[in-house]
């Protein structure tokens, strides 16, 4: 079978979901991460941010809406749609979330759509990241895409175990603009100084 980079991918997403992290090993890394997450400079100033609904070995995101909402941001999670596209809805409580079609908890239709530009922030799910900030997503595509033209400032919370020096990347792979792990901050930008 020839090397494709499809196949490079799709060997590391099993390697990654063959990754085991203790309970307590998990627990640790996510209160470290989301403290990061919330102490970054950007999300402090931040108006309103895009988050995910973390799900098996992500981060648990959700710990994040609570706080977030208390600094008076505006919150939206994301909803799966037709032909791998995506869009982002107001976050109005867990009463308005529904599954979407892959089980993951997301914004019914009564929640209002939130233009992407709207946002500040865009955190971003990854199996796992590169020194070089890219990401290696669950396949989908839906981030890519969403991403595609998107000015703010994208962030991806990465476990250090988990962090590799370079992902296989192809022509529709978008770096991220922030790598987040419990001990260092990596920036896509050469501008951005690493080490939050």
């Amino acid at each position: 079978m020839p090397f494709t980079i499809a196949a490079e991918k799709a060997a590391l997403r099993r390697s990654v979901k063959d990754t085991i992290l203790s309970p307590w090993e998990k627990a640790h890394s996510d209160t470290l991460l989301l403290e990061r997450f919330l102490a970054l400079s950007p999300v402090v100033q931040a108006s309103s941010l895009l988050l995910f609904y973390g799900v098996d070995t992500e981060p648990d995101t959700v710990r994040l809406l609570e706080p977030l909402a208390a600094m008076g941001k505006t919150l939206a999670l994301p909803r799966c749609l037709p032909h791998r596209g995506m869009e982002a809805r107001l976050y109005r409580g867990t009463s308005h979330l529904v599954p979407g079609p892959f089980g993951i908890p997301e914004p019914d239709t009564a929640c209002p759509v939130i233009a992407r530009d709207r946002f500040d922030v865009i955190l971003v799910p990854a199996l796992c990241c590169d020194r070089l900030c890219y990401r290696l997503g669950h396949g989908g595509g839906y981030y890519d895409r969403y991403l595609s033209g998107y000015s703010g400032l994208s962030v991806v919370m990465c476990r250090d175990k988990l962090l590799q020096t370079r992902l296989p990347v192809d022509r529709y792979d978008i770096p991220v603009g922030l790598v987040l792990t419990e001990t260092v901050c990596l920036s896509s930008s050469p501008t951005e100084k690493s080490g939050a």
